[in-house]
């Protein structure tokens, strides 16, 4: 869309070239809003199918409606949104975007979320899965859990699923359709994200 005598450069952060691309997942000026706005849209949805599943709340409220509160709690499950994991040690990642935690089986579920680009779809899956797994570990020490398991979440921006999303699921105890919601969700956010950087002088 841009003249032909006009650099290539990003027209919001000057620094990659103006690509689809460099759009939808890797602007540092839309990373602090627009793509937080979308991964928070991924990530209220998967809450909420868990704080149901746990009976941990009663509304069925549109996705795109719902407030995660920061603690849910019952009897036999725990569920926290975005809340730093007290640790002996410190831990330089100690917050994942969702923990949920079975007070039987002793088994909490770290759970981080991402959208990256397709191309970076492995790449940022085993990142998460490393970045997390020192927290894993300290957690089953201070809080005297049995295993505690990271469970990377992950959309590409063009609403690409990665095999092991269905995994993901599995491992929760979600039914398998869950990656519907999710889907849809990143793929509006980031047409929005599109057109309004598209829009932008």
């Amino acid at each position: 869309m841009k003249q032909p005598d006009t650099d290539e450069l990003c027209r919001r952060c000057g620094k990659g070239s103006e690509t689809i691309q460099h759009i939808t997942a890797a602007c540092e000026q839309l990373a602090a809003t627009e793509y937080v706005k979308r991964h928070d849209g991924l990530a209220k949805i998967i809450h909420q199918k868990l704080a149901e599943t746990a009976e941990l709340i009663d509304d069925k409220s549109p996705y795109y409606k719902y407030k995660p509160a920061s603690v849910l709690g019952n009897a036999n499950f725990k569920l926290y949104w975005n809340r730093s994991i007290l640790t002996d040690k410190t831990i330089h990642f100690n917050r994942s975007d969702i923990t949920f935690m079975n007070k039987k089986t002793k088994k909490p579920f770290l759970i981080d979320i991402a959208v990256p680009n397709t191309h970076n779809l492995a790449k940022t899956i085993t990142d998460k899965q490393n970045k997390s797994q020192e927290l894993a570990n300290e957690m089953c020490a201070v809080w005297k859990q049995k295993a505690a398991q990271v469970i990377p979440t992950v959309i590409s921006s063009t609403a690409v699923i990665p095999q092991s999303l269905s995994q993901s699921l599995t491992r929760l105890n979600l039914h398998p359709n869950t990656y519907i919601q999710p889907q849809k969700s990143v793929i509006l956010g980031t047409c929005s994200n599109v057109r309004n950087f598209l829009n932008y002088k």
